[in-house]
């Protein structure tokens, strides 16, 4: 078992790292929040990525997750592994991680190659507590995360232009579109992320620092990660694996229930 393996089983095996009570929940996201770090990233020096991804249904407590591991320059997939669990904390916005990271760390226990970078989808510092799911688990692993969304859960920010790598920043403030935020951040607005064109006129994603990354090395490796789709290879791969597991699981879960 590799070092980052043995630290998230002993992380998964903490009970006071998961509380089930939303409001001890949001109480120790906001502890944990000063742990985040910024340091900055060599992407040049990124050898393996991993993409991390769930999958599940609001109203369904069936969950899989994946971990893709993939070379960083040819984009080959070195390993992939799935878990499957069944969820018990609520789903609420902004506390996913409470749902979503039991079951990753389980994903990451069995892997047996070390990511350089872990890469999620969901949210880093671009969280109203500065704290999502790519900070959560790269303060519990102290290893580097980058968040890579699909959509905004905090933050104020302009339109980028339509050409691949294009880009504008998010600022602090509930999610909304403004005209000019690279004019706010000069402003002395906080900054908590980038709005990247991953391709040409497609829609953008949004990344935001997790743990030991810089945004601008974040941003870079998003869209090295990105070359034929708008999301980074390692998250797509992840997500349709996750996506196929699930389903299976749910027939498994049905064949069960009618054994009985």
């Amino acid at each position: 078992m590799t070092q980052l393996a043995e630290l998230a089983a002993r992380v998964l095996d903490d009970p006071e790292g998961w509380p089930q009570d939303p409001k001890e929940a949001i109480a120790l996201q906001r502890r944990m929040a000063d742990r985040v770090h910024e340091e900055p990233l060599d992407v040049d020096g990124v050898r393996l990525v991993a993409g991390l991804d769930v999958s599940y249904a609001k109203d369904d407590p069936a969950l899989a997750a994946a971990a893709v591991v993939m070379d960083a320059r040819t984009l080959e997939v070195v390993e992939r592994v799935t878990v499957t669990a069944e969820v018990t904390f609520p789903y609420i916005s902004g506390l996913f991680s409470f749902r979503e990271l039991p079951p990753v760390l389980s994903a990451l226990t069995e892997l047996t190659t070390t990511p350089d970078v872990l890469v999620c989808d969901g949210f880093g510092l671009a969280h109203p507590r500065r704290f999502g799911v790519a900070s959560h688990l790269g303060v519990l692993l102290d290893h580097p995360v980058v968040g890579s969304a699909k959509s905004v859960l905090h933050g104020r920010h302009s339109v980028p232009g339509d050409e691949r790598g294009s880009w504008t920043p998010m600022v602090s403030g509930r999610s909304e579109v403004v005209e000019d935020s690279a004019r706010l951040a000069d402003e002395g607005a906080e900054v908590i992320g980038r709005v990247l064109r991953t391709r040409e006129r497609v829609k953008p994603v949004y990344v935001s620092v997790g743990h030991r990354v810089d945004l601008a090395g974040a941003a870079d490796l998003v869209l090295r990660l990105s070359p034929k789709y708008r999301v980074p290879e390692p998250i797509r791969r992840a997500d349709r694996l996750c996506g196929e597991r699930r389903k299976e699981y749910e027939q498994e879960r049905a064949r069960d229930r009618s054994a009985e």
